[in-house]
């Protein structure tokens, strides 16, 4: 009998000294984890973003078709058109989204660069584009791509330095950066260096979201060793390519959070319940990421691992959800029926 309940009292051990945290299978009643996830929509290619409009339907761009949809909330797609000037190309193509009202902001690969413009959206109908920035690195990696409008009112946008390491450093260019701006495209007011440019050393961000309290998170893909998760300051230099993960050098910004990037690769993220959301691609997980009151990270905890193949949408959805979209037919991912899909999830 001794015997046996030291066998038990190990294994529960072992169970406990385990690295980062995850449910696995382990139904949320009893993980405490968020609720089962439920298909909004289904049979799209690389939904890249969502972003919700003043009714409650959503706009979802897949990159590699260069179609903005709009989505309802019973999960019925409607196409408003493909994007014109849009060329799609390795990791390139129609990506982030943004709505202010009836105006729509888009972030796209061109022939040449990546570019972010402005349409005004009239039921399902497109009109009065207007180029807001031209001359955004662009290159078969490494594009960045998000948008989003802070508690600001500014819109923000991330960019990736294409492979070109020493782009990231180069505060006169935009790539490996993250840019704050006016709706009309112009350098946000109070702008650290009077330029689009709000942080840099950055090699490819493309998850943005903001706490309660006003502060800007991003994720940020590593190389080989450590994704991120950075807590953005005005004028920050976060060390691409002088560091991966977190370093001891003053001039650097340290993450919040790092994981190997087997198991992350993280991409889209939204805030929710007291906690960062976190699509993985590469991992193929949803990370939780937990925020403390001073603005840092409690332990990240892995849902869905495995279960829904690469993860690159997360938005939080107007009635308290989130929206998670899967990217299993990007050329690197398995995609499995009814893939590339919507899922709905309740946070907790």
């Amino acid at each position: 009998m001794r015997k046996l309940w030291t066998i038990m009292l190990m294994a529960v051990l072992t169970a406990c000294s385990s690295g980062l945290a995850s449910d696995g299978d382990v139904p949320p009643a009893a993980s405490g984890g968020p609720g089962q996830p439920k298909d909004v929509a289904t049979g799209l290619a690389v939904p890249w973003a969502i972003a919700f409009l003043p009714g409650g339907d959503a706009l979802v761009t897949e990159r590699d078709s260069a179609r903005l949809l709009r989505v309802r909330p019973d999960g019925k797609a409607t196409s408003l058109g493909t994007i014109p000037g849009v060329r799609p190309e390795g990791e390139g193509g129609l990506m982030g989204v943004a709505v202010k009202g009836e105006q729509v902001f888009l972030y796209y690969s061109a022939d040449q660069d990546n570019r972010i413009v402005r349409y005004r959206l009239s039921g399902d109908r497109l009109s009065d584009e207007r180029v807001l920035v031209r001359g955004i690195p662009r290159g078969g990696i490494h594009n960045g791509g998000r948008l989003a409008f802070g508690p600001d009112g500014y819109l923000y946008a991330s960019t990736g330095e294409t492979g070109n390491d020493r782009l990231a450093q180069q505060r006169d260019s935009l790539g490996g950066k993250i840019l704050r701006m006016t709706a009309d495209g112009a350098p946000a007011p109070g702008n650290p260096f009077g330029t689009l440019v709000y942080s840099y050393g950055h090699r490819n961000v493309q998850g943005l979201a903001w706490d309660p309290s006003g502060r800007l998170y991003a994720t940020e893909f590593g190389q080989n060793t450590y994704d991120e998760v950075n807590l953005i300051k005005a004028g920050g230099n976060y060390g691409w390519p002088e560091v991966e993960g977190k370093g001891d050098d003053p001039r650097f910004v340290n993450p919040i959070v790092t994981w190997s990037t087997g198991e992350a690769s993280p991409s889209g993220m939204a805030y929710a319940k007291g906690s960062l959301w976190v699509a993985a691609l590469r991992g193929e997980r949803l990370w939780q990421v937990p925020l403390k009151a001073d603005g840092s990270a409690g332990k990240p905890v892995a849902h869905f691992t495995d279960r829904y193949g690469r993860l690159r949408a997360v938005t939080s959805a107007p009635d308290g959800t989130l929206w998670v979209g899967t990217s299993n037919k990007d050329g690197r991912g398995s995609p499995r029926p009814g893939d590339d899909r919507i899922l709905s999830i309740t946070p907790s």
